[in-house]
């Protein structure tokens, strides 16, 4: 399926999302997000089919930050940021909730916005030869798109503002060391190796996985009393579903579980 700079696979229970505007090197403009909002419905309206979501980038790059190309020439200046609530935001907001688990496979350079939009996967694997930068300070902005929120919770306080304020290239295999990333792996199994692992999630027990997502999603802003208390709804969602009795069955019978997702 095409969208706006965006292109929408379905490879079994395995939506495949790809941020599809080579000649920019994937840099996220309105029509992008437009894109990417029509692509998300879609995968919505198939909830009870896909499984897991692979996140990615087409060509070279998978995605250089906001597409800067003819601000200069503008003859009305937009503001700076304004963009954020109306665009970026809301689809933030739908890849924080979606039902299942998403795999980004960082394919090159993730910059700026395309550097958030990466460390949204659950699972996060890079080429070899990708890296991600805090652009911001080069063009005179603050980080933004939740990078603030996620990179301290990452890596912590000191190596956040480090690449914030200098503006640094991060090597794949170095965000690997600092335990930003998951995986890296050589760029030409990338691909493959992000499919392996999306279509190992959406055999699993979808429920139980996208209630997993919930809890390290809400854990940073709860307190611990307030965690056990989250803990223990999940637990009694995912506690009724087929998936939980099949998983029981499965373990006491000594054969393969086979999860449906419900």
């Amino acid at each position: 399926m095409q969208f706006k700079h965006v292109t929408l696979d379905f490879d079994g229970a395995v939506a495949i999302l790809k941020l599809d505007h080579q000649e920019v090197m994937n840099a996220v403009s309105v029509d992008m997000l437009g894109g990417l909002a029509e692509a998300l419905d879609a995968i919505e309206e198939k909830k009870d089919e896909v499984r897991c979501v692979v996140l990615t980038g087409a060509g070279r790059a998978f995605c250089t930050g906001a597409n800067l190309q003819g601000r200069n020439n503008q003859s009305k200046k937009t503001k700076a940021g304004l963009t954020l609530e109306t665009g970026f935001h809301p689809f933030l907001r739908r890849i924080r909730n979606l039902h299942c688990p998403i795999v980004t496979a960082v394919n090159g350079p993730a910059a700026g916005a395309g550097m958030s939009f990466a460390l949204l996967g659950d699972m996060i694997l890079c080429a070899r030869s990708s890296y991600f930068l805090q652009a911001f300070r080069r063009i005179g902005l603050v980080p933004d798109c939740g990078s603030t929120w996620l990179l301290p919770r990452l890596v912590g306080r000191a190596r956040s503002i480090e690449l914030s304020l200098m503006g640094e290239r991060l090597p794949a295999e170095k965000a690997l060391e600092w335990g930003l990333v998951n995986r890296v792996y050589d760029d030409g199994v990338l691909m493959e190796e992000a499919m392996r692992l999306a279509r190992d999630l959406a055999s699993g027990p979808t429920v139980a996985l996208s209630l997993i997502r919930k809890l390290y999603w809400d854990s940073p802003e709860n307190s611990f009393e307030d965690q056990l208390n989250l803990e223990f709804q999940c637990q009694l969602r995912a506690g009724d579903t087929q998936d939980f009795r099949e998983g029981v069955g499965a373990f006491l019978e000594k054969r393969p579980a086979q999860f449906k997702g419900k």
